[in-house]
């Protein structure tokens, strides 16, 4: 072990101070990955492995070198840290050496970690921190990607990239579509550089490493979609179904994809899982349209929770209708878009009644409000805008009456 170094000092603990909630204080999060996936990409690492492997370093590897209570919060610590990669580096790699040289060794470095997924992804952990300076930089080359407007220039600045050691492409790759706007034309130029759209030439030509790396984002999408509750981010969610489908389309729509290929399976999976997620969302948008729309007996009320919840869903199904190309939804989508609409239609007609007969009715005017921003999402701004003039006109007729 080196003794410690003046980095050190400068992380001394302070009683109040909390640990740090990001591995490796965020060095190498462009590569981090959220949620379990069946597809394992040589460039990403699930952040639940990262965190381990930061544990085992603060615990095992460096505690000589960084305080524990280190956080990202604090810049000093984040250029302190990353001061001290290379030495972390040099470190985590003998323990590597050592555990490859024997079982004993291996199963011990496995206990500190704590699983054989962390013992796994180890390496690329290492490898991360060790490319570091790299990952910034493929970060810098996919935002300057976006702005290439010729495939031939994208192509040759694609050229940069260490095609013959997979391992360092997977990892700059995974950084850089991670920038990326447009995936297909990263894609396009992949296939001009292999000369070939088809799934072996590319494996060959070693871009295949970026049809990859956009399943891999594409998988990154997945845990957004867990149910997350009235009040959850819908528009996060929407965003993912949006980058889903750009990232499946690239790869479906230029890729000659063989059936019963390793990409077609991975493409296929993918497909299903996210489409496992959003089917009970699916499901739900209908019913949950008609409750919040629906006049309450008694005394009547808006209930504002119904009202976000149906609106959520509006939201979800516009998503879905823009994505379901890559999506295997389409029967159910059908369904529940042609239910929306005549449910809306009635509910709408419906409050437009209850508004004439009673022109003090705020709650019922409220709710036809609520009912044409779905109205706007299920038909369009031009068809919200046409009832929402009418409404102002009934109104201003009534009030004046």
């Amino acid at each position: 072990m080196s003794p410690p170094t003046a980095q050190t000092a400068a992380l001394a603990p302070t009683s109040s101070r909390k640990p740090a909630s990001r591995p490796f204080l965020g060095l190498i999060d462009a590569v981090l990955v959220d949620g379990p996936g069946a597809f394992v990409f040589d460039g990403s690492i699930g952040r639940e492995q990262a965190a381990a492997a930061w544990t085992w370093m603060l615990r095992d590897v460096a505690g000589d070198l960084i305080d524990p209570g280190v956080t990202e919060t604090e810049p000093a610590h984040v250029e302190a840290v990353l001061a001290l990669t290379p030495e972390l580096v040099a470190r985590a790699s003998k323990h590597l050496e050592i555990a490859a040289a024997t079982p004993e060794s291996a199963r011990r470095l496995r206990t500190q970690l704590g699983s054989e997924e962390a013992m796994e992804r180890l390496p690329v952990v290492v490898s991360a921190l060790k490319f570091r300076d790299r990952i910034d930089q493929a970060q810098e080359f996919g935002r300057s990607a976006n702005a290439m407007a010729d495939e031939s220039q994208l192509a040759l600045a694609l050229q940069s990239m260490p095609f013959n050691d997979r391992s360092v492409a997977a990892l700059l790759l995974h950084a850089a579509v991670g920038q990326v706007s447009n995936p297909s034309r990263m894609i396009t130029a992949a296939i001009r550089l292999a000369g070939s759209a088809e799934e072996a030439v590319l494996q060959r030509a070693g871009t295949g490493v970026i049809v990859e790396a956009m399943f891999a984002h594409a998988q990154g999408q997945i845990a957004v979609l867990n149910p997350l509750g009235v009040f959850g981010d819908v528009d996060l969610l929407c965003r993912a179904v949006d980058r889903f489908h750009r990232l499946m389309r690239s790869v479906t729509g230029y890729v000659e994809l063989n059936r019963g290929s390793r990409w077609s399976g991975i493409a296929a999976g993918l497909t299903k899982s996210v489409s496992a997620r959003l089917e009970p969302r699916l499901r739900d948008v209908a019913p949950d349209l008609n409750k919040a729309l629906r006049r309450r007996d008694g005394v009547d009320r808006l209930d504002p929770d119904m009202v976000l919840s149906a609106l959520n869903g509006m939201y979800v199904l516009a998503a879905v209708r823009d994505a379901r190309d890559s999506l295997a939804l389409n029967a159910l989508f059908d369904q529940v878009w042609s239910h929306t609409g005549q449910a809306l239609e009635i509910h709408i007609d419906r409050m437009f009644e209850q508004i004439r007969q009673d022109p003090s009715d705020q709650v019922s005017s409220k709710r036809l409000d609520a009912a044409l921003k779905m109205a706007e999402l299920r038909f369009g701004l031009d068809y919200a805008d046409t009832l929402r003039r009418a409404k102002a006109t009934a109104e201003r007729r009534l009030n004046s009456a």
